[in-house]
């Protein structure tokens, strides 16, 4: 992966470039220190770079492994224009493993494989490229609408709470859960932010505040364990998160910690919103307990910034996911509209029905 300076203003509407046919995706491990994007040529480039997370929020890796499929689709034919689908089963199946937990991935990965199965024998380029770029366009489009429910849903002006980074940085623009603040701040419904720090990779200290400030939408970072002294201080209205998969029961998987946040809400009457786009509901899954959580690697918890912390031969759990119960969730906003309370039942009519408004 190079790392390379664009002549355009690095901002989370633009963490996903296509430019003279290479995939451009701003560094977000580097931000806001630095600004700079790394250049993906191949498949297995933007295959690393969603595993290294440089790029990471569900449908932005959903969005990314599908311009990693249209670079695929390119490179096969060179290689073997008369077999391109089969030369391009190992990028594929580079791009698939890349993250297990955001079902994003796969349901990108899925779609552009259907639109594979349907094209001719000539060159797949031009019409691969062409869904990845709708893939893109819908993912900001649905986050506009989503950010219209969710703001609808808040009575202020109030302050809110927000674990991670769902914003444009996360997504194909505007955001799922940082939309809806962002949508809500814009109409007076919100007045202030307070951003969970998101260890160890302090997502929403060095991402979500970074969005937040060049937005001027006032935030304050805190660290993850003072959300619920923040609740019981009084004046949050809401805390609001996005998903990475909910399934079909309603159960939400979410970055570490959400799940701990919800509860914390649930007890001190601080209403609990998830926003997410319908391609992350999962209704092949049947609850969360089936969803698959990703560990990654101990020096992750035991260190900060490349320095280590922890002493010597201690160990450490360090899951990127947890599973927060729907019964702990008051709403879950989509695309297509609002879902209150969610159980098995409402979640499959919203998918069925494509309501326009609350459940």
């Amino acid at each position: 992966m190079n790392k390379v300076t664009l002549d355009i203003r690095a901002d989370a509407d633009h963490a996903m470039l296509w430019r003279d046919d290479v995939l451009y995706l701003l560094d977000q491990r580097v931000l806001p220190a630095e600004e700079a994007y790394i250049r993906c040529d191949d498949a297995r480039h933007t295959a690393a770079a969603i595993t290294a997370m440089v790029v990471r929020g569900a449908p932005a890796i959903g969005i990314t492994a599908a311009y990693g499929v249209a670079l695929a689709g390119r490179d096969a034919f060179a290689r073997r224009p008369s077999d391109w689908r089969a030369a391009m089963v190992d990028d594929l199946a580079a791009l698939r493993a890349s993250r297990p937990t955001a079902v994003n991935l796969f349901w990108a990965l899925d779609r552009m494989a259907e639109l594979i199965s349907r094209l001719g024998e000539g060159d797949p380029s031009a019409a691969l490229l062409t869904e990845a770029r709708a893939i893109h366009a819908e993912d900001r489009a649905a986050n506009l609408a989503m950010g219209a429910y969710g703001a609808a849903l808040i009575d202020g002006p109030t302050a809110v709470i927000t674990h991670c980074n769902t914003g444009g940085l996360a997504t194909g623009g505007h955001g799922t859960a940082l939309g809806v603040i962002r949508s809500a701040y814009a109409a007076g419904r919100i007045d202030q932010v307070f951003a969970d720090e998101t260890r160890p990779w302090l997502q929403g200290n060095r991402l979500t505040a970074w969005e937040l400030a060049r937005d001027r939408i006032p935030v304050k970072v805190m660290a993850d364990g003072a959300a619920a002294a923040r609740m019981a201080a009084g004046g949050i209205g809401w805390a609001i998160v996005g998903s990475d998969r909910i399934a079909a029961n309603g159960d939400v998987a979410n970055k570490i910690g959400t799940y701990g946040l919800a509860v914390a809400a649930r007890h001190h009457g601080v209403k609990f919103m998830v926003a997410a786009p319908t391609s992350t509901i999962d209704l092949a899954m049947a609850s969360g307990a089936g969803i698959p959580i990703e560990e990654r690697a101990a020096d992750e918890v035991l260190g900060c910034a490349g320095q280590r912390v922890g002493p010597a031969g201690v160990g450490a759990w360090n899951p990127v996911f947890d599973v927060t119960p729907a019964q702990l969730v008051d709403a879950i906003v989509t695309e297509r509209g609002v879902i209150l309370s969610p159980n098995a039942e409402k979640i499959a009519a919203h998918m069925a029905d494509q309501p326009s408004g609350g459940l």
